[in-house]
């Protein structure tokens, strides 16, 4: 490779991290997809797994997150290299298996071609939970086990979902009544808000006074003037 071709490379990646086909046969002055590639693979790069690979960027750019994965805008790059590698070792390492939906939001497209394509080479397997597919490790043992530990977390009990955020209207009049009734509790303050047409719980006041750093009291942490 020309050693103006590495120029032309560093102040095109410096100026645009992604690029596609065409701005590297500018900036390289050429149109010979041969020499392109050649010049790309002199310093390395990488071809992205969406978009049917038709943006890159040089290998030192990507920070890949810990699935291998780094996205510039909507465009994503893999470490593992292809889609198809990428859907492999994510559905592999996952300890429940993945769905498709599950895979379209990490991946940020739909792969239902590749994971078809996967299952019927048999890179990995599919197993039918309820209405859905669950794609998991090929391996016979491993793929058992991914199921089981689906099963498991579809049997477990959701978790509370935390209170809504109160509005910046309703926090400054909370705060307010703390100012005026410092030792009212959070269930003491949420009866008074909501006699006077607030509509608030009591979790959501906890949250606002442990955000805040002021009371902190609730019906397990009364005021000495509530225990009388």
């Amino acid at each position: 490779m020309r050693r103006n071709y590495h120029r032309a490379l560093t102040t095109l990646f410096r100026r645009k991290p992604v690029v596609v086909l065409d701005d590297l046969r500018r900036a390289l002055d050429t149109a010979s997809r041969t020499t392109v590639f050649r010049a790309l693979t002199s310093v390395g790069y990488h071809s992205s797994h969406s978009h049917a690979g038709k943006y890159y960027t040089l290998r030192p750019i990507p920070t890949f997150d810990a699935d291998g994965l780094w996205f510039h805008r909507d465009v994503g790059f893999s470490s593992h290299g292809t889609l198809r590698a990428t859907v492999t070792w994510l559905v592999e390492q996952a300890a429940a298996g993945h769905t498709h939906e599950e895979l379209h939001t990490r991946l940020g497209l739909r792969v239902h071609d590749t994971l078809r394509s996967l299952v019927a080479a048999r890179a990995i397997g599919r197993r039918t939970l309820g209405a859905v597919y669950v794609y998991v490790n090929a391996a016979a043992d491993i793929g058992a086990a991914q199921l089981a530990q689906r099963r498991a977390l579809l049997a477990a009990p959701a978790s509370p979902a935390p209170p809504a955020p109160l509005e910046l209207a309703q926090t400054v009049e909370l705060l307010v009544e703390v100012i005026h009734h410092p030792k009212d509790d959070a269930a003491t303050l949420a009866r008074r808000l909501r006699g006077r047409g607030l509509a608030v719980s009591r979790e959501q006041i906890e949250e606002v006074l442990q955000r805040h750093g002021v009371g902190k009291k609730t019906a397990s942490s009364r005021s000495p003037r509530s225990r009388r």
